[in-house]
């Protein structure tokens, strides 16, 4: 598996209009829009930062995985994304090796990405998600 960055960095919040403003207004960041992920009930807003991004991401649904977290451990940090070249080959990878993971096999994500998210359990509780995209 070839890791080429830090993709981004998932960050869960209650509202994207409200927690916006400190990332554009305080930290001078531009906001690239907003795309709904209706599969995973989420609506995100991705803020680039060099060669990596800020995803805030909030719920469409009470019942959505953001929503889920937020209610469970607050708003935060709730993701890390790397970008890995090959993402069914990076999935292979970490099964062989006994790894457990929530996706099996790539899922849609926003930005026309392929994602697949390990389990916390893997990583010491942290959400893991791999990203593959293709550069423009």
């Amino acid at each position: 598996m070839k890791i080429l960055k830090i993709d981004h960095l998932g960050i869960a919040v209650s509202s994207i209009d409200e927690r916006k403003n400190f990332w554009t207004e305080v930290l001078g960041l531009t906001m690239t829009g907003t795309e709904t992920v209706a599969e995973q009930k989420v609506t995100t807003a991705f803020l680039p930062v060099g060669d990596s991004e800020i995803e805030l991401l909030e719920s469409t649904a009470p019942d959505g995985p953001i929503a889920k977290f937020i209610e469970k451990r607050g708003e935060g940090i709730q993701h890390i994304a790397f970008r890995v070249d090959d993402i069914e080959a990076a999935l292979k990878e970490l099964k062989a090796k006994g790894i457990p993971l929530i996706d099996e096999k790539p899922r849609n994500g926003a930005g026309g990405a392929l994602i697949a998210f390990v389990h916390p359990k893997a990583t010491g509780g942290i959400l893991v998600e791999l990203s593959q995209r293709e550069e423009h």
